[in-house]
C-alpha cells in the first residue's frame, strides 16, 4: 500500500483568506508513505506544517524530492522544524542541471539579507544528490520487504522540472506538478505514468484561463497545463484515478470545485486536491 497526503496544493505564491479556506493557500507539499518510508514531494509552504507533525515522530529519515527549485517549491524549507534537529537525516534529491545543483538553490534563499539562518547551521544531517533524468532509485522497504522504486522523467517547465513515479509492491504513483502539455501528449510523461493507480497531475488553469479567455493574458509558455489535459493523459496513460493539483493563486474554492466537476464530467475518477486529503492505493 501507498498512502499520500496533501500538505500544499497551491502554485506560484501562497494564499491565504476566507476565499480559500476549503482547499488551502500553501504551496506544493505532499507526504508519500510506502514501506515503512517516509518519502516527501516539494517543499512550497506545506512543508512547514508538515514539519510540525514529523516533531512527535522523532528520529525522523526522510527522502526528500524537488520537482525543481522555483520559490514556491522550497520556500517552506527554511521552516522545516525536524531539518533543525540533531539526530534527524534527509536525502534531498532534484534534477541534475534544473536550475543548477538543488544545495546551491536551498542554500542561497537562506543566505543574508534574506534569512537569518543559513542552512549549514541546520542540525539534521542532510545529503544532496542531484539525479539525471531517467535514472531508477531503490530504496529498501523498513517493513513489508521488498524496494520503493522511485523513477522520473523531465517535464515542460521554464528551467526544466522533473515529475517522480513511486512503485512499491504492485502499486504506483505518479508526482508531475509544473508541466505544461504539448500539442500531442508528452510521450515522456505518458510512459511514466502507464498503468498509474494514482495521477497527481499540474491543472492550474482551466482551458480558458490558459488562452487568455479569462483571467487576462494567455498563459501559454508558462509551464503548466489544464484539467483537460491532466484528463487526455490520465486516459492515454490507462490511470486509475487522477488528482487535480497545483490550482492557480487566483482560484477560489468555489473556482477549484467548479474546476473538479468539469474535470470530472470527463474523467469520474477524479478529485481536486486539497490540504488534509488523504489518499490510499
Amino acid at each position: 500500500m501507498i498512502d499520500v497526503r496533501f500538505w500544499g496544493v497551491r502554485g506560484s505564491i501562497p494564499t491565504p483568506g476566507p476565499a480559500t479556506v476549503e482547499i488551502g493557500g500553501n504551496t506544493s507539499c505532499v507526504e508519500v508513505r510506502a514501506g515503512g518510508r517516509l518519502l516527501i514531494f516539494d517543499g512550497g509552504t506545506g512543508l512547514r506544517n508538515l514539519g510540525s507533525a514529523l516533531m512527535q515522530q522523532l528520529p525522523i529519515e526522510a527522502w526528500i524530492f524537488f520537482s525543481h527549485v522555483h520559490w514556491d517549491h522550497i520556500q517552506g524549507f527554511p521552516f522545516f522544524t525536524p531539518a533543525f534537529v540533531r539526530g534527524n537525516t534527509f536525502h534531498l534529491h532534484g534534477g541534475r542541471k534544473v536550475s543548477g545543483t538543488l544545495e546551491s538553490a536551498l542554500a542561497g534563499q537562506m543566505e543574508n539579507p534574506s534569512f537569518p539562518v543559513h542552512l549549514t547551521e541546520m542540525g539534521a544531517h542532510m545529503t544532496f544528490n542531484d539525479l539525471y533524468e531517467g535514472e531508477v532509485m531503490e530504496i529498501p522497504a523498513a517493513t513489508g520487504g521488498g524496494s520503493v522504486v522511485i523513477t522520473n522523467a523531465r517535464g515542460n517547465h521554464p528551467d526544466g522540472v522533473l515529475a517522480y513515479r513511486v512503485d512499491y509492491n504492485g502499486k504506483s504513483i505518479m508526482y508531475a506538478t509544473d508541466t505544461e502539455h504539448y500539442a500531442v501528449i508528452d510521450p515522456k510523461l505518458k510512459k511514466l505514468a502507464a498503468g498509474c493507480d494514482l495521477l497527481i497531475y499540474d491543472s492550474q488553469y482551466t482551458p480558458e484561463e490558459y488562452i487568455g479567455e479569462h483571467g487576462g493574458q494567455p498563459k501559454l509558455g508558462w509551464g503548466h497545463s489544464t484539467f483537460v489535459e491532466a484528463v487526455k493523459l490520465a486516459k492515454a496513460a490507462d490511470v486509475k484515478q487522477l488528482v487535480l493539483y497545483h490550482h492557480d493563486p487566483g482560484q477560489d474554492d468555489a473556482a477549484v470545485r467548479e474546476k473538479e466537476r468539469r474535470a470530472r464530467e470527463l474523467f469520474p475518477s477524479c478529485q481536486a486536491a486539497y490540504e488534509g486529503l488523504t489518499l490510499s492505493v
